[in-house]
C-alpha cells in the first residue's frame, strides 16, 4: 500500500483543510492513462465507492483502482517551494 512520508502528511493535510473542510475530505489521486503512468490529483469531499484509503498522520488520499495497483509499492513525499507552490514526488519504498 502507498505510504507517506512526514512531509507529504504534513501537505496533504493542510492542503486538504484549506480546500474543504467536511469530515471526510481527502486527496484523491487517480491514473490519467492505461499504464498508470501520469496521475491527477484533486480533493474530494469523499472518496469514490471503489477507491483505496490511505491515512497517515493526520492526512487522507484516496486512490482510484488503477492508482492503488501503480503506487502499492511507493511512497509519496511532498515539497513545498519558497512560492507555496506544492510538488508531489514518487518514492520507492524502503
Amino acid at each position: 500500500m502507498l505510504t507517506l512520508t512526514d512531509n507529504a502528511s504534513t501537505v496533504v493535510e493542510a492542503i486538504v483543510r484549506r480546500n474543504d473542510e467536511t469530515e471526510h475530505a481527502g486527496l484523491r489521486i487517480e491514473a490519467e492513462n492505461p499504464d498508470a503512468t501520469d496521475f491527477g490529483v484533486t480533493i474530494v469531499p469523499l472518496p469514490e465507492p471503489r477507491d483505496a484509503i490511505v491515512e497517515q498522520g493526520g492526512a487522507r488520499v484516496y486512490l482510484d483502482e488503477s492508482a492503488t495497483t501503480a503506487l502499492s509499492d511507493k511512497t509519496l513525499d511532498a515539497s513545498v517551494d519558497e512560492k507555496g507552490r506544492v510538488a508531489f514526488n514518487i518514492l520507492p519504498q524502503v
